[in-house]
């Protein structure tokens, strides 16, 4: 089955930020990706995605395409119980109960696509996640300064990994 995608999830590496910009530091990924654009010369293969809280619908759409990227990377706040601001590389696996039913919207959870696409699929999935200092009860927009500070570090780490190597 084929379904009509938009050019720009075609691209061999897709780097993905989700989260909520509403919910303080659940807007990381949103973050990365907006810092990402701005203060880095970005190669042509490589598509940044602000996935928001979209990221089921748009890794469903690669699901069904007939051409698939390379190369996913995701890049999430999550509460893993580890020292606020960390960052580090999780596995689908491993992704936190809370998350997945964010995910899921009533539906196939974000972790079963992802499995498809690395296992049947073929491609490259890679997660990376900062721990969260405050995700709060209601709407409050902006991270908090140790995410912030993030922001960067991880930033360099992604640029590293998409420019493909001579």
């Amino acid at each position: 089955m084929q379904t009509d995608i938009p050019d720009r999830y075609k691209k061999p590496v897709l780097v993905m930020g989700c989260g909520n910009i509403l919910f303080g530091d659940d807007g990381f990924g949103p973050e990365v990706i907006k810092y990402l654009d701005k203060n880095y010369e970005i190669p042509g293969y490589v598509e940044l995605i602000n996935a928001g809280t979209s990221i089921r619908n748009i890794l469903f759409d690669i699901v069904l395409a007939e051409k698939k990227p390379d190369k996913i990377i995701i890049i999430d706040a999550i509460d893993a119980g580890r020292k606020s601001g960390e960052i580090f590389e999780i596995e689908i696996e491993d992704i936190p109960e809370n998350k997945i039913d964010d995910f899921s919207m009533h539906q196939l959870p974000t972790s079963n696509l992802l499995k498809e696409l690395k296992e049947h699929c073929k491609v490259n999935i890679k997660i990376y996640s900062c721990q969260v200092e405050n995700i709060p009860e209601s709407v409050a927009t902006g991270l908090s300064k140790v995410l912030l500070d993030a922001v960067p570090k991880i930033c360099d780490m992604i640029f590293e990994k998409i420019v493909k190597k001579k």
